[in-house]
């Protein structure tokens, strides 16, 4: 069957398995999408789509079977040898040579699989760092939407034929040989993050230095590979890299990254391509039923992405007082993380700014937008002056929920006022000085005529 041809039995079962196991197919290719589901089918001795689903329903444990078949989780440690020792000898300690000695360093494992690719990636890392200073500096984020795939990666054990590609000091120095196979080393393997997540749907992570996503897209849609190349550019930082897989290439209609190996499948971030509404409302979880969308939903993305993309620093905090969201040049501005989100924000740098709770009761008692002009802000860099203008966000019967704060940069315009007021000063003096000066010449002047 081609892509082009519509099934309905088969987009019946896709329907069943995103509301029923939460699992959506939907940004796959159909064509290898079905082979794989009629594997299953032969295996089980059923015919059809609407056999199939009946049999789903009536033995819901046979999801985890089915999705061993759909999802590729095909891995290994090392694989394309000279890609990963390319990473190790370039790209890894250029990452390093970027960052402040004890600045942290964020890498993302996207289709983790059984984990081989991550482990792979942290031992390059503490070869290089140290594991001291890995454990310091790095977080790793491994995902993937296959569960029991991240059961097995959280476990990290391997038989011997899995490892036989790991040189034998590494092996030695990562790894336990016990009865139950290889393990990998538990104090750094407690330093994973390791999450369930779907490229094409849930939102990316965020400053990253290095993704890595390798031989994943090539089983999705040419629009799902799209979204979620627009994805990984909002997940990597300004100096951000990508590691694709050999097979893979980048779809997007603009250039928003450059090749720095294109033998290696290694990107950068286009520095110089930022992100239009289009494609930030894509960063959303999108419905395949454009008939079905709610306008009110369609304003909210945009209302969204108009926060994300502001030149102006925004954040918005809860009645206690504690950071719910924070666009893109406010993170920058205040240094902030993700992991400061739902933190109180007199706990953060921000909050030499403002006074968060000061900010809340002012508002419960006005109900009114106010705005604090002139806020002087100073760190060991400099001292910046900022006006801080706060809306109160209610809920619908009109009761305080929290409140948006936009902080606008007014440094350069202090500095012009001071300078004018200092060089108004200077010239009011010489203006008085002036002034004497004509008096004392007038006064001389007369004494000389009366001399005469």
């Amino acid at each position: 069957m081609s892509t082009s041809e519509v099934n309905p039995e088969f987009e019946a079962l896709l329907h069943y398995l995103k509301q029923n196991c939460g699992c959506d197919l939907t940004g796959y290719k159909p064509d290898s999408l079905m082979r794989r589901f009629q594997r299953r089918m032969q295996q089980l001795g059923i015919e059809n789509y609407t056999s199939y689903l009946q049999y789903l329903q009536a033995e819901p444990q046979e999801c985890t079977p089915l999705l061993d078949t759909i999802l590729i989780n095909f891995s290994g440690f090392f694989r394309d040898r000279d890609a990963w020792e390319y990473l190790a000898h370039k790209i890894i300690p250029q990452i390093i040579t970027n960052k402040q000695p004890q600045e942290q360093i964020r890498v993302w494992s996207a289709g983790c699989a059984s984990g081989e690719e991550v482990y792979t990636l942290v031992m390059l890392l503490a070869e290089i760092l140290g594991i001291e200073q890995y454990l310091q500096r790095v977080q790793m984020f491994a995902t993937d939407v296959d569960r029991d795939a991240l059961r097995r990666a959280r476990q990290g054990i391997y038989n011997e034929n899995e490892v036989a590609s790991i040189p034998s000091q590494l092996l030695s120095k990562y790894f336990e040989q016990t009865e139950q196979g290889y393990v990998f080393c538990s104090q750094l393997r407690r330093s994973i993050i390791f999450g369930r997540h779907n490229l094409a749907v849930d939102a990316p992570m965020s400053k990253i230095d290095l993704l890595v996503c390798r031989n994943v897209l090539i089983y999705l849609k040419r629009e799902t590979q799209a979204s979620i190349f627009v994805r990984f550019h909002f997940a990597l930082n300004n100096q951000g890299l990508l590691f694709l897989g050999n097979s893979e290439s980048l779809i997007n209609q603009r250039q928003i990254f450059t090749p720095v190996s294109i033998k290696r499948r290694i990107f950068a971030k286009a520095k110089d391509q930022k992100l239009g509404l289009d494609e930030h409302l894509l960063l959303l979880p999108q419905t395949q039923d454009k008939k079905a969308i709610n306008p009110l939903n369609t304003y909210i993305r945009i209302w969204q992405a108009a926060f994300e993309t502001s030149p102006l620093a925004q954040l918005v905090v809860d009645r206690s007082g504690s950071l719910l969201l924070v666009n893109e040049r406010a993170y920058g501005l205040f240094r902030l993380q993700n992991n400061h989100i739902g933190a109180p924000v007199r706990d953060l740098e921000i909050g030499q700014v403002i006074n968060s709770l000061t900010v809340m009761r002012r508002l419960n008692r006005d109900h009114h937008p106010f705005s604090l002009k002139n806020i002087e802000w100073v760190t060991d860099n400099a001292t910046t002056h900022l006006d801080i203008h706060i809306t109160p966000i209610s809920d619908s019967s009109g009761k305080l929920i929290g409140a948006n704060l936009t902080f606008i940069d007014v440094t350069q315009y202090i500095y012009l006022k001071d300078e004018f007021e200092s060089l108004n000063s200077t010239l009011t003096s010489l203006t008085q000085e002036l002034h004497i000066t004509r008096k004392v010449l007038n006064s001389t002047t007369q004494e000389l005529r009366n001399i005469h």
